[in-house]
């Protein structure tokens, strides 16, 4: 048995859903950060249960033929990389094999089977500076300056950055024209511990095919002295659309307060998804990744089958992005969300591009049959075609799976952001009635261990 503080060398053999690298001793299992399949190590075990540990990289001793240079300096420290150090075709095959594992491990399915229903996951063509979305958090230095950048992995912890290489260039300017203006004016950062300090966040929020660009301050108090001479720094920004003020007093770790000040242009910048139009302000979800949303929508569309005879419901519907997208192939569309704001500007986006077959109603995506079962102007849409689903890293609530084997719809589009949720949710499913058709997983999230990807699911005859 091995005991903390241990030094023992190594070869990974593995890597976890995590991006940890995993290496057996005797039998008995090291999780290594930092580390990938093929490498010899040297490593101090810093942790120890009964039948796995996990330790800390000392020195990559003879590296795997997949590693890679890593081009942040930040990459092994920051949280929002795990994966830059393997190269990118890897990161693709590691994807596919999480999502194909979880449908057998978890999802109940058979390894042959889903072989034979799982499509090559779509890669990226440049898997750098994709992201349309920054948040960076601000903070207080130990030299008493002032710290931007990005929480080291799973603390709070602030690792000075701002030339982050998965973020647009344009996220990693505008933050560094927040520091020069907050040293300048004196202004002071938040402090999570005291609850003291004015500057929370840096969001940042970038139209790729309008060249929109929106900066957003998270702030603790609506004083913010100097505000005009930040406008006038970020107007050499070209495109700057929108300057405003989010107001989060609480003591929490969500970034975002309820309240938005606009101080400069609009309240919203607008991007495109193929040929529909989006408004998005500070709340918005919207896929940080455009050129990738692009084909997963593509591939939800395929996926759906649609012959513009089909009633769809698309629930977690955010601001009407996949509705909007499936509109022109389809009878009707309902798009359903929580988020009451999200439901305004999805209405706002429907009426900018003229599409006329798409409602949207503010409800649990759980509660939408009692709803409509209570609305007589939506009895249009109590019999779906296909239903849509894009929810949240916690997959499907169990209501909602409920709903949908009571009302026996014919195909489900289930587009996930984890796959061990989906394969929770695809077994549940099939438990009910229904089966995988097809599989196809779309990288997102280039040098992390994120990925989405997009499943056919069609109701059994007999």
């Amino acid at each position: 048995m091995y005991s903390k503080n241990d030094i023992v060398t190594i070869t990974i053999d593995d890597i976890g859903t995590e991006g940890q690298g995993i290496g057996h001793i005797n039998g008995y299992a090291l999780f290594v950060k930092d580390t990938l399949p093929g490498d010899k190590v040297k490593v101090k075990i810093t942790k120890v249960k009964k039948n796995y540990g996990y330790a800390h990289l000392l020195e990559v001793l003879t590296p795997s033929s997949d590693r890679v240079k890593a081009r942040c300096n930040n990459a092994t420290r920051c949280g929002g990389c795990q994966l830059q150090h393997y190269s990118y075709e890897k990161q693709l095959d590691y994807k596919q094999n999480k999502v194909r594992n979880c449908l057998i491990r978890m999802g109940g399915c058979e390894e042959t089977f889903i072989d034979s229903v799982m499509e090559p996951i779509i890669g990226m063509d440049n898997p750098f500076n994709y992201r349309n979305k920054a948040q960076f958090p601000v903070g207080r230095a130990k030299d008493g300056g002032v710290s931007i950048g990005f929480y080291a992995g799973r603390t709070h912890s602030i690792i000075d950055c701002t030339e982050c290489h998965i973020q647009s260039d344009i996220s990693n300017r505008v933050a560094e024209i927040v520091r020069s203006w907050m040293i300048e004016t004196k202004l002071a950062p938040y402090d999570e511990k005291s609850h003291t300090g004015l500057i929370r966040h840096i969001l940042t929020r970038i139209g790729y095919r309008t060249g929109d660009v929106m900066v957003c301050l998270v702030v603790t108090d609506i004083r913010v002295h100097g505000i005009e001479g930040l406008v006038d720094r970020l107007k050499v920004i070209d495109g700057l659309r929108s300057v405003c003020l989010n107001i989060n007093k609480d003591r929490t770790n969500k970034i975002l307060g309820t309240d938005i000040v606009n101080v400069y242009g609009d309240n919203y910048i607008e991007d495109y998804i193929g040929d529909i139009k989006y408004r998005i302000s500070p709340h918005s979800f919207y896929q940080v990744n455009p050129v990738q949303t692009e084909k997963l929508y593509n591939t939800a569309l395929e996926f759906a089958g649609l012959t513009g005879n089909e009633v769809v419901w698309d629930l977690y519907c955010g601001i009407g992005t996949i509705s909007l997208f499936l509109a022109a192939a389809s009878k009707r569309v309902l798009g359903v969300e929580v988020v009451s704001q999200a439901i305004e500007d999805a209405k706002v986006n429907a009426k900018a591009n003229g599409i006329a077959n798409a409602e949207f109603v503010a409800c649990p995506a759980e509660d939408i049959a009692d709803y409509l079962d209570n609305s007589a102007s939506f009895d249009k849409y109590k019999s779906p075609d296909v239903i849509v689903v894009d929810p949240p890293r916690k997959g499907c609530d169990a209501g909602l799976i409920d709903t949908i084997l009571d009302i026996s719809t014919e195909r489900i589009v289930y587009i996930s952001c984890d796959p061990a949720t989906l394969a929770r949710d695809v077994k549940i499913l099939g438990e009910g009635g229904y089966r995988v058709e097809r599989v196809r997983a779309c990288d997102m999230f280039g040098m992390t261990v994120h990925t989405e990807c997009v499943v056919l699911i069609q109701r059994k005859h007999t």
